[in-house]
């Protein structure tokens, strides 16, 4: 256990001590991209509380259990698990360790759409990204992923299948207070990168934990996800503004280090969109006229990557983040979208 260092390598396996009482442990995930999501474990009575729960893998579990053991806990002293979001890397290691030790979990509410598609056994894998896909001219896109499906399942189908998604104990109406043995946190509803996603505030060390909702280095993708929303980007961005509107406190995200404002990280993230929505309109001035044409010929991440220098799933999910940003331009009316066999097609 040693102190949190913002300036560290934020991925590196230990126990950091963000504040008296609360720890952030990073827990490994099965990519290539995206290496560590953070959980938090708060001292809370005799146990702990922890927010999210990192993916259901065994080397998450390990990497879990050392981590408690070197705050003198074991798993089995974790009486709830706060659920910031549904995806995989969040949620099922507490389905998971549930079984075993019957911790509590609680979870957003609007998120039980979601969570029941996934966790249908007869739902075809990726059935809700090929939709997007479909929607946004994917075609290439889906081919592969079709292609793909077959050897992922086959891949992941020992450790991560639908038997990995259940109910949680407490459906949180948010916003709602959550009372803990020895504090009371937040519950405030942040939908966007998922329709049910929350961040919890604690006022008491004022912090929030903002889950994906606000990432220090990393523009939370929107869209993602099994129950499709209606806008996911103007859900986003209103969501930004209503954690703007609230006093500035520390972030601790899930991916990435504890940063000491929140409200730094949501100006920059809507200045990001603000310029990426002028980018896309101004592509389809050009002569694109679906997501997958506009996501074709924009960049991407930080190092400016071309749509085809990105893997299949960040292929896909770029698609998918453009559909959203040119369907918030047709809702604000400085596009027109018509649709021809399930294609959104847009002109400026």
């Amino acid at each position: 256990m040693e102190p949190d260092d913002p300036g560290g390598d934020w991925v590196a396996q230990g126990v950091y001590e963000v504040s008296p009482d609360l720890y952030r442990i990073p827990l490994p995930l099965p990519s290539d991209g995206l290496k560590a999501v953070n959980v938090y474990a708060m001292r809370d009575g005799d146990g702990l509380v922890l927010i999210d729960s990192g993916w259901a893998i065994e080397d998450a579990r390990e990497v879990l259990e050392k981590a408690l053991a070197a705050l003198g806990h074991g798993i089995g002293d974790v009486h709830r698990f706060l659920i910031t979001h549904v995806h995989r890397d969040h949620y099922t290691l507490a389905v998971r360790l549930r079984r075993e030790f019957g911790n509590r979990i609680s979870m957003g509410a609007a998120e039980l759409p979601s969570l029941r598609l996934v966790a249908d056994p007869k739902r075809p894998p990726w059935a809700s990204m090929f939709i997007q896909l479909s929607r946004g001219g994917g075609q290439p896109l889906i081919d592969q992923l079709a292609a793909e499906a077959a050897a992922a399942a086959e891949q992941v189908d020992s450790e991560h299948t639908a038997s990995d998604w259940e109910d949680p104990d407490d459906w949180l109406d948010p916003p709602v207070d959550v009372a803990l043995r020895g504090r009371t946190l937040r519950a405030v509803p942040t939908p966007g990168h998922t329709r049910g996603h929350v961040v919890f505030v604690d006022p008491d060390r004022d912090a929030m934990f903002t889950g994906d909702h606000v990432l220090p280095h990393i523009t939370p993708s929107v869209g993602f996800e099994a129950e499709i929303a209606h806008s996911p980007l103007g859900d986003y961005l209103q969501s930004l503004r209503l954690v703007r509107g609230m006093p500035d406190r520390t972030m601790l995200p899930a991916h990435g280090p504890v940063s000491p404002s929140v409200h730094a990280r949501v100006d920059q993230l809507l200045d990001h969109h603000a310029t990426r929505l002028d980018e896309m309109a101004a592509v389809i001035t050009h002569g694109a006229n679906t997501a997958y044409e506009v996501a074709s010929r924009i960049t991407w991440t930080r190092r400016g990557r071309r749509l085809d220098e990105l893997d299949l799933f960040n292929r896909c999910l770029a698609v998918v983040e453009t559909s959203a940003h040119l369907d918030l331009l047709a809702e604000q009316g400085r596009l027109r979208r018509t649709v021809t066999d399930h294609v959104r097609h847009y002109q400026a």
